[in-house]
């Protein structure tokens, strides 16, 4: 007897694109659930170990959701510049320079609020301009050029704002024509008697769009793709040195935009400091403490250490 010998049938390789996945599985490729999770997590672990018990609630959210705004407005287009390859020193700066330039019009010349707001974002647009514009031309990473950028505006802030004011801040935008109009825009509150911030809305807008135009759109393509390999995104058509720009213009306008929020908010208009800390916090500026805790460790220094001038330690007390 001879046994036949049966060969096996190929099988024809199924195509991954076109095969079926259940909702949990796409849902746990998402890139944004790791994200996701670790806000939980951060949240979760800020809510244990607060002890005043008032992080968690509607009233707490609203004072910690007004300093994230801000920094959340920048950080979006910040992470689109990123995906793209490059990123900005210097939105943290333009941030205070936006504030100090609408408060020299205002004050100093006469403006009214709308003009100066204009005139604030259209020079927000043209340093976003210079930047990305030296960042193509001379092939230098962006890291070089936002951060001489990030110090030519602090030395312009100080030095415009002592010629112009003969101080280092500008006061009193709270007294000119269109101030009422812009604060409801830029500065209002809303939910009593939690008051949120406006300035909540503007970051969820700002992330719904980004998130729109990153997903659904030709341009969030192009980010993708000059931030993967710019050489082959120009060879397939796409217009490397437009995006680039256009992502730090767009960054420049965020961050003045947030100069524009925090002006109607402050009243006192702002001081050339300011937003130096917005990225990577890599100067922080110290606070002055209130006048009756200050009294309070001047005299505790007196009784611990005598007069505190006389003292081996002299105490700044700010």
């Amino acid at each position: 007897m001879s046994a036949t010998a049966t060969t096996p049938t190929p099988t024809t390789p199924v195509d991954e694109r076109i095969v079926s996945t259940s909702r949990i599985t796409r849902l746990l490729r998402r890139p944004e659930l790791g994200a996701l999770l670790g806000a939980v997590v951060i949240y979760a672990m800020f809510a244990f170990f607060d002890t005043t018990g008032v992080f968690a609630t509607i009233t707490g959210t609203a004072r910690w959701t007004d300093v994230a705004s801000t920094v959340g407005i920048v950080a979006v287009p910040v992470a689109l510049l990123m995906i793209a390859g490059e990123f900005d020193l210097s939105s943290g700066v333009m941030i205070g320079s936006s504030g100090l330039l609408c408060g020299v019009l205002t004050t100093e010349y006469g403006w009214s609020m709308w003009p100066a707001i204009a005139v604030t974002f259209a020079f927000a647009a043209v340093v976003g301009l210079i930047n990305g514009w030296l960042v193509m031309l001379t092939g230098l990473p962006s890291f070089i050029v936002t951060l001489a950028m990030f110090f030519s505006l602090r030395g312009i802030n100080l030095g415009m704002t002592k010629s112009i004011t003969d101080t280092v801040r500008v006061a009193g935008v709270d007294r000119v024509d269109g101030f009422e109009s812009a604060r409801k825009i830029f500065a209002s509150e809303f939910w009593h008697p939690y008051d949120y911030k406006i300035a909540v809305v503007w970051w969820i807008g700002i992330t719904i769009v980004a998130t729109f135009v990153l997903t659904k759109t030709r341009f969030g393509n192009w980010i993708y793709a000059v931030g993967g390999d710019k050489n082959a995104a120009r060879n397939t058509g796409v217009p490397v040195r437009r995006t680039k720009i256009t992502l730090f213009v767009t960054t420049q306008l965020a961050a003045a935009l947030v100069g524009i929020i925090s002006l109607p908010a402050a009243l006192d208009a702002g001081r050339p400091g300011r937003g130096r800390g917005v990225h990577l916090h890599h100067r922080r500026g110290r606070r002055r403490l209130p006048a009756d805790r200050r009294l309070r460790l001047r005299a505790r220094c007196q009784h611990r250490c005598g007069d505190h001038r006389h003292g081996l330690h002299r105490h700044r007390l700010r």
